[in-house]
């Protein structure tokens, strides 16, 4: 069974909203570049959310650095938050992160982190979160 976003909008709507760096990574499922994302170096206390729709994703205290060049979470806020699916695109399997909400691209869930109380590192791309300050 394939799980849907649970407010999916129409693309036009999308282009409206988004900047065309933000379109291609959570609508078309891009990467932005390691080392360069605004969020990558963040160490405050609170809740990131998605870019897109600002549903919350994760939490400050799950984030770890894993050296790989993008925030790395090693356990999303519920389990409702993202929904998981996997992703042949690059000619190997991998395991892509959507927002359950809209169903925007966030990245990817690696199982290599065993330093992580889930064993999970949640690649994620700067440009889809957006960082609330508690």
């Amino acid at each position: 069974m394939t799980v849907q976003p649970k407010n999916p909008k129409d693309d036009s709507v999308w282009r409206a909203e988004l900047t065309p760096a933000e379109y291609a990574v959570l609508r078309q499922a891009a990467t932005e570049r390691p080392w360069t994302g605004e969020l990558l170096d963040e160490n405050r206390e609170g809740i990131y959310r998605c870019r897109a729709c600002k549903a919350e994703l994760f939490r400050s205290e799950t984030k770890f650095d894993s050296h790989c060049g993008w925030p790395s979470f090693y356990d999303p806020t519920n389990s409702d938050a993202v929904i998981l699916r996997e992703d042949t695109s690059l000619g190997t399997t991998r395991t892509e992160v959507l927002c359950r909400n809209c169903g925007s691209h966030l990245g990817h869930v690696f199982d290599d982190a065993p330093q992580t109380p889930t064993g999970e590192r949640y690649c994620m791309n700067s440009i889809a979160l957006s960082f609330e300050a508690e």
